[in-house]
């Protein structure tokens, strides 16, 4: 299905009378019913995962659950969240490493979750994460339904929870919870609901530092739904307007709240990243570092996240190809240029762009033509990519111990 027309897309099956209150309600029954299944798919999958993980780790006398609520980067969210900001730690005059690099929405809600229940750090991460994947599967479910029609918004989730990086959506991590909010905010663009998609992206603007391609995927189509209705001499509707000032709100604020912690209103973040050795400098430190992988490399991670990277440019350009909806191109195509243009960290950048699930929408609908041609085809596809992503996952947390 094409929309070269328009920035926005229609429903995949708009219905040509406007349907009565019958018709509605079971319209939304059959939604949610679709999106209870792909829910379970999803689940389903990353439950497999889990235990995959599990079996491996004790194998090697550790505890999953430690290994998936308290690696890494969760952490510092953690210490965030039970102590608020103010932890530096000093290795070298050029290598300082601040917890003003972490957005605060996610260890907001850990600290929530800690207060309401007895959970602890760990546990309550996982608990918000878990959450939300489950809050972005059914998002993402909505996505592709609305343009696609059920079946490949189903595969889009399967899809998504098949990834080989697809373990950090079972860790306390944030990716989740910027997926959460980056799919309902597109859905609400995609139906013309600008105050809702404003407020959401303002939110995933809050959980992570590429949180700001929601804000540009809304502004954008914000501003061509704006052009498309002058061109017709209409007038656009105050929400509108609303809706794109909120977008990038959550991420401003923070930025400079750093900015002005630090002393440098405008470059104190920047400045916080590129002591953590992250910075945007055109792709020159990732083409460096993938030249030296092309020559030599002695561990699966570094490959593995080059190839994945690779796949990653394919499937944009099948997309561009595939002439989908402009926000889902804005969005996907920020997150692609953030992860290339950033140096340091190269095994991190495959995590960096879980949040992009529209690069699936391609293969997913290949996946539903291959269904309904030869169903034992896409059966095999399917189990293939689920070995993949639990054996892979398993090797990401218990064995290789890489930053993720």
């Amino acid at each position: 299905m094409s929309h070269a027309s328009s920035t926005l897309a229609p429903a995949a099956a708009a219905a040509s009378q406007e349907p009565g209150p019958r018709e509605r309600a079971r319209a939304r029954l059959s939604l949610l019913t679709a999106s209870g299944v792909a829910l379970g798919v999803f689940a389903l999958a990353r439950f497999a995962g889990i235990a995959v993980l599990a079996l491996a780790a004790w194998a090697r006398e550790e505890q999953p659950l430690a290994l998936l609520g308290r690696s890494w980067d969760s952490v510092w969210y953690q210490g965030i969240a039970a102590h608020g900001y103010g932890r530096t730690l000093f290795f070298e005059p050029a290598v300082i490493h601040s917890d003003l690099a972490f957005f605060p929405l996610y260890p907001a809600l850990v600290r929530v979750v800690t207060a309401l229940t007895p959970l602890g750090g760990g546990a309550a991460g996982l608990l918000v994460s878990w959450a939300a994947a489950g809050i972005a599967a059914c998002g993402i479910h909505a996505v592709g339904t609305r343009l696609y029609g059920p079946g490949v918004g189903t595969t889009l989730v399967v899809l998504w929870g098949l990834l080989p990086h697809s373990v950090v959506l079972s860790m306390a991590y944030t990716e989740p919870v910027l997926t959460a909010f980056a799919a309902w905010s597109l859905y609400a663009v995609l139906a013309g609901n600008w105050l809702w998609a404003g407020g959401l992206a303002a939110l995933a603007g809050l959980s992570r530092p590429n949180g700001i391609a929601v804000a540009a995927a809304v502004l954008a189509a914000a501003v061509c739904e704006a052009y498309r209705i002058r061109r017709r001499r209409g007038r656009c509707s105050p929400g509108l307007w609303t809706g794109a000032a909120l977008a990038p709100l959550g991420w401003t604020a923070y930025v400079l709240w750093v900015g002005r912690r630090t002393g440098d209103l405008l470059g104190g973040y920047f400045e916080v990243q590129r002591l953590w050795g992250s910075r945007f400098d055109l792709g020159r430190g990732s083409l460096h570092f993938a030249r030296g992988l092309l020559v030599q490399s002695t561990r699966l991670v570094f490959p593995m996240a080059l190839l994945i990277m690779a796949a990653a440019v394919l499937l944009y350009a099948l997309l561009v190809v595939d002439r989908a909806p402009l926000p889902l191109l804005v969005y996907s195509g920020v997150l692609l240029l953030i992860a290339l243009g950033g140096s340091g960290f190269f095994e991190s950048k495959p995590r960096f762009l879980l949040p992009a699930f529209p690069l699936l929408v391609p293969p997913a609908r290949a996946l539903v033509r291959t269904a309904r041609a030869r169903p034992w085809h896409a059966t095999v596809v399917v189990c293939g990519l689920a070995g993949l992503s639990f054996g892979y996952g398993a090797y990401l947390v218990v064995i290789a111990h890489t930053p993720l």
